[in-house]
């Protein structure tokens, strides 16, 4: 059976702003069925890398939480800590980023929770019955809480092909042992005629695997290598890429077992939001945000996080690329951009995966949300 997506487009009018439109857009998507009276609610989402501008904007958090409350509910916006050594690797800097970026109190009116502790070592080890996973590791302040938002910003994703609700819940919820369990199959290689050796993998690399040879070429040490491949994204010439074999299957599938032990214990009490705008090439971990892919489309709400996914990659996919964007390939509408994007990425594997683990469904209907003024 198909599950109902609710979409939402960023129309507005004096009769409806778009932050109201988004609490009606939460409120019919079933928000009243997942947060009862004195739920702990932790509202999952990406607060951003210092330099990137594509992750969701701050004011729409202080809509979720006004909407929340009005439920009864007691919110807290939460995320964990990374694997890479960025500006959200620890507790303090975590904290200091989302605020700077502009997730502070005052603006959103809740408190900011960083699930698994100060150094991403507190977490929840729930079984689940995978073919990857026997347990997962989940941020301890998220498994505790009673009820679950995830708010996600759709965009391209150099392992996943695109980073959506499945990811932002399986991958983001997961303590550091967590994320380094779903990592642990994808290690870089170098490209020697292209390292210019100028040391930018070594200096990112958390775990000093990375060294450089009599040549001056980096050499990279499976054995300490954590997978976490940020330095992957910080060489400016490509010259360290993903082994594309059969470990990004295997990541795209533990990656979902983590989304089953995370969702799960909740019964039920979990809504998902995809923000799809500012569809960046890559993810908001990036210092940086690329031109958009695709125009902005609109904001996807569902009970059913396999066919949210599904429906925002077939919004997407339906555009034309934008002109200056980084595509070169699959520009045309009904071409698949995040092929186009990254070619060797089968992204369709998590969502048959997800599928395969009673996730949700595939298949949906999209229900229009009118503007109201536009039409009455």
């Amino acid at each position: 059976m198909a599950s109902p997506v609710y979409f939402m487009d960023f129309r507005a009018t004096f009769r409806e702003s778009l932050t109201a439109k988004l609490a009606r857009l939460m409120k019919t998507a079933g928000l009243e069925d997942v947060v009862g009276k004195r739920d702990l609610t932790a509202v999952k989402l990406h607060f951003g890398e210092r330099g990137g501008t594509a992750f969701i904007r701050p004011v729409f958090l202080g809509t979720v939480v006004e909407a929340v409350k009005a439920l009864g509910g007691k919110p807290f916006l939460t995320d964990t800590n990374t694997l890479y050594a960025g500006t959200r690797s620890d507790t303090p800097s975590h904290l200091e980023t989302a605020v700077k970026n502009g997730f502070a109190y005052s603006v959103v009116d809740a408190p900011l929770v960083i699930a698994d502790g100060l150094r991403g070592l507190a977490d929840v080890a729930v079984p689940v019955d995978g073919k990857h996973f026997t347990s997962a590791y989940i941020g301890t302040d998220i498994h505790h809480a009673d009820a679950l938002i995830s708010l996600a910003h759709f965009k391209g994703h150099e392992l996943s092909g695109f980073g959506g609700a499945l990811k932002n819940v399986g991958m983001g919820c997961a303590s550091r042992r967590g994320k380094l369990a779903m990592h642990s199959t994808v290690s870089p290689k170098v490209i020697r005629k292209r390292c210019v050796s100028c040391g930018e993998c070594k200096k990112h690399c958390p775990s000093s695997a990375i060294s450089f040879n009599d040549d001056k070429k980096a050499v990279i040490d499976e054995t300490k290598c954590i997978g976490c491949g940020e330095c992957i994204v910080v060489c400016a010439v490509e010259a360290v890429q993903i082994r594309w074999n059969q470990s990004v299957p295997v990541f795209l599938e533990g990656m979902m077992e983590y989304t089953k032990a995370v969702i799960q214990p909740k019964n039920g009490k979990v809504l998902y939001v995809n923000f799809v705008n500012n569809i960046s090439p890559m993810c908001d971990c990036v210092n940086h945000s690329d031109t958009p892919i695709v125009k902005d489309i609109g904001i996807l709400a569902s009970l059913d996080p396999v066919a949210l996914d599904q429906a925002c990659a077939d919004l997407v996919n339906r555009e034309e690329a934008s002109t200056g964007s980084c595509l070169k390939t699959n520009i045309l509408p009904g071409e698949d951009k995040f092929k186009g994007l990254y070619p060797q990425v089968d992204w369709e594997i998590q969502l048959d995966y997800a599928e395969k683990l009673g996730l949700g469904t595939r298949a949906y209907t999209l229900e229009m949300m009118e503007t109201l003024g536009l039409k009455d």
